[in-house]
């Protein structure tokens, strides 16, 4: 296995990932979540993978086959009247395939960011997790990761 940035040739095991993660997030909330589509366009994709603000780490096999993908994105609130000016990466999405879960690829994808945003001086790394979603919180308290802040919601049926 490889870990490296996104190329274009990786859309379509990309895209799979994209489409799994999404089915998760629809049978945990439907009401939030719709069924058939996902989550970026082909050029919306294309364009991430080309920009060095949100990179995307994928890891490979050596047939280059996708078994998992990392989406980061960097954050920094400079001269915010309440943040300090510390530099985040933002993982805002990752997933590895269905077929491959238990094989230690997330955690070696994680790792892998780890390394990259303390080479990229950050200070610290964040992600979010849907409470749904209880197998992903399981995972990321298994690296180490413990809550920044809690969302809340109330469901109005209107």
């Amino acid at each position: 296995m490889n870990i490296r940035r996104a190329k274009e040739q990786d859309m379509g095991g990309i895209n799979n990932l994209l489409c799994q993660v999404l089915m998760i997030h629809h049978k945990g909330r439907p009401d939030l979540f719709k069924e058939d589509t996902k989550k970026y366009t082909d050029d919306e994709l294309r364009k991430l993978i080309h920009d060095d603000t949100k990179p995307i780490f994928v890891c490979v096999n050596e047939n280059e086959e996708v078994l998992g993908y990392a989406f980061c994105i960097f954050q920094q609130h400079m001269n915010d009247n309440i943040l300090t000016d510390i530099r985040t990466l933002y993982i805002d999405d990752l997933c590895v395939d269905q077929s491959r879960r238990g094989q230690h690829i997330g955690k070696r994808l994680y790792e892998y960011v780890v390394q990259f945003a303390r080479e990229q001086k950050c200070y610290n790394i964040t992600l979010n997790v849907w409470a749904c979603n209880e197998s992903a919180q399981k995972f990321y308290e298994s690296c180490g990761l413990v809550p920044q802040k809690v969302g809340m919601e109330t469901i109005l049926h209107c």
